[in-house]
């Protein structure tokens, strides 16, 4: 009776607080709830609009094409933030599944991660070519097809740094802490909730936020789509963007530069800055150069009566789950294990081995050899412009980005500005470049290159950041005392210590870069139009023209050449980090 007793729900603990017992507050909102509730009933209007509008027949986008008109910006904008908010949500769907099995399970690991790689390196322009096509004819005669097909080319900007992240957080959660759920005996279930995703979630979340700036550029490929002879614009800030800069509207880009930048603001105050403030109190590691971040909706919410007796009553149902794993399975005996893992690999292999087969065959019929070696030596041009942007803006943000981040009070104050400038999509720049490189006939294929690395670079500054934010102050008085100066403090404190963090954001930022070498080597003005030599003016050339022999292959080859700078390169690095200079 007493073992009955001990799993009994006592309801007046926990109900007790919700309803206000013992103080007279009960469900009696206050002012704070009221602004809560005008702001939560404003988002559900807004997306009760977007998603009638988005399922609407597509002939509509026929009848009231995309205009210049400033007064349908406001709901160009709402349409684009919905687009994007619904990529986001998916990525993050995807994460938790493909990411957490990705950990758990070695066999299943063999097979996500490496696809993941691939995946990575396909260019969002890629996934368009193939993907609008089967969209439009799952909806026939409605606007989700298109909308589909944008939300998923956005989505594939979105996913898979995420994945990562949360897969690299789930394979590092501390031996103690994992210890510690084994000794509660928590289920799996709780495990996950109560410490993998709460040890997981500020990495998780500074990747959604970069995720969310890096879908921005590709806005305006996946709105105003072009495949072949399928062409459709779908009512958006991309579209607008588009059509202004065909037309060499000067104002009507600034407009639309104004109206991202607005709504930009808006989601990062109204959404990521409460997201980072309630996550903080995840964070596992505390030094002195970390601030706790601000955020008035998430003082507001804190403040909030009624909001937070719902969220303790949400909280509370957690009690009724299973607190206690289920008796651990008898593990098989080393030989079977043994020779279902070879069964599995054998498995993987047949089918990696039928699609290169179905791959070469659908080239075969229209390429030759000749043409695969034009995309290789086109890929290598375009390596080297990688590797040669990659490398310059690391000598420009890794030194910015240490002394930012060893000064807590800038850095708090830095990185929304930085995060604004990582979303804001680096193709509205392309029209200037184009003006400047035709008045001063200037190299296409020297001067075109930069674009690809305005987006991206980003990704090196934010993660210096945060590993110089993160790097122990005993270390630092440490070197102090040593009197370590110059070139001998960078090379033996500050550079190992940011390592981890300056691999993973290079890492970001060279994939980036192959994928923006797509809209960043053919790049035009009107009538106006530059041409780089490279893989990226290739596909792109090949999508136009609706050449799918000559895009599968492009995409192949950028897919050959990442992944073997990720295997070759970045990887190892990461390894050699991890190995001799984590911190922790």
């Amino acid at each position: 009776m007493a073992r009955r007793d001990r799993y009994r729900l006592n309801l007046s603990p926990l109900l007790g607080p919700f309803l206000g017992l013992g103080r007279g507050e009960g469900l009696r909102p206050n002012l704070y709830d009221l602004a809560l509730f005008i702001l939560i009933a404003a988002a559900f209007v807004m997306l009760a609009h977007g998603a009638r509008e988005m399922a609407g027949p597509v002939l509509k986008l026929t009848a009231e094409p995309v205009t210049l008109d400033p007064a349908n910006l406001p709901e160009y904008a709402l349409r684009t933030v919905l687009r994007m908010f619904a990529a986001i949500l998916a990525s993050l769907l995807f994460t938790f599944v493909v990411a957490t099995l990705a950990a758990k399970s070695r066999r299943a690991e063999l097979v996500i991660i490496p696809a993941l790689d691939i995946l990575q390196s396909v260019p969002v322009l890629g996934f368009l070519t193939f993907t609008v096509v089967y969209f439009l004819n799952l909806f026939p005669n409605s606007q989700l097809g298109p909308e589909c097909a944008a939300i998923f080319a956005i989505f594939t900007s979105q996913a898979w740094n995420m994945a990562f992240s949360f897969y690299q957080s789930l394979r590092t959660v501390p031996a103690d802490l994992d210890e510690a759920s084994r000794h509660f005996g928590l289920s799996p279930w709780l495990r996950f909730w109560r410490l993998e995703a709460p040890f997981a979630a500020p990495g998780l979340i500074w990747n959604t936020m970069m995720s969310m700036s890096g879908g921005w550029f590709f806005v305006v490929a996946s709105e105003a789509i072009t495949v072949g002879n399928t062409t459709v614009k779908l009512p958006g800030i991309g579209s607008w963007l588009a059509l202004a800069i065909d037309a060499r509207d000067v104002k009507a880009v600034l407009l639309a530069v104004g109206t991202m930048a607005a709504v930009i603001l808006a989601y990062d105050q109204l959404l990521f800055r409460p997201i980072v403030a309630w996550a903080d109190k995840f964070r596992f590691e505390q030094t002195a150069a970390q601030l706790q971040p601000k955020s008035w909706v998430y003082d507001l919410w804190r403040r909030a009566r009624l909001v937070r007796r719902l969220a303790d009553l949400l909280g509370a149902a957690t009690a009724f789950l299973p607190r206690r794993r289920h008796a651990a399975r008898r593990r098989a005996s080393r030989p079977t294990s043994r020779l279902a893992d070879i069964a599995w690999l054998a498995v993987v292999l047949l089918a990696v081995a039928w699609a290169l087969w179905r791959i070469v065959e659908f080239v075969d019929v229209t390429l030759g050899p000749r043409d695969v070696l034009q995309a290789a030596g086109l890929g290598l041009i375009t390596l080297v412009r990688v590797a040669v942007l990659i490398a310059l803006a690391s000598l420009v943000w890794v030194p910015i980005g240490v002394w930012v981040g060893l000064r807590p009070w800038l850095a708090t104050r830095v990185q929304p500005v930085a995060q604004f400038l990582a979303a804001f999509p680096a193709n509205v720049l392309f029209p200037i470049a184009v003006v400047a490189i035709v008045h001063w006939r200037l190299n296409p294929n020297i001067w075109l290159s930069p674009l690809m690395v305005l987006g991206t670079q980003w990704y090196i500054l934010f993660n210096v950041i945060a590993g110089a934010s993160a790097f122990p102050t005993d270390l630092r008085e440490a070197a102090s005392l040593f009197h370590l100066r110059s070139w001998q403090w960078w090379r033996k404190v500050i550079l190992p210590g940011i390592l981890p963090y300056y691999v993973t954001g290079a890492l970001t930022a060279s994939g980036g870069s192959w994928n923006a070498s797509i809209v960043a080597e053919v790049a035009s003005w009107g009538d106006t139009r530059l041409e780089a030599v490279g893989l990226g003016s290739y596909i792109a050339n090949a999508t136009a023209a609706g050449d799918y022999a000559r895009v599968v292959l492009g995409i192949g080859v950028m897919s050959v050449l990442v992944v073997s700078c990720n295997r070759l390169i970045w990887r190892p690095l990461y390894r050699l980090a991890e190995r001799r200079y984590r911190l922790s």
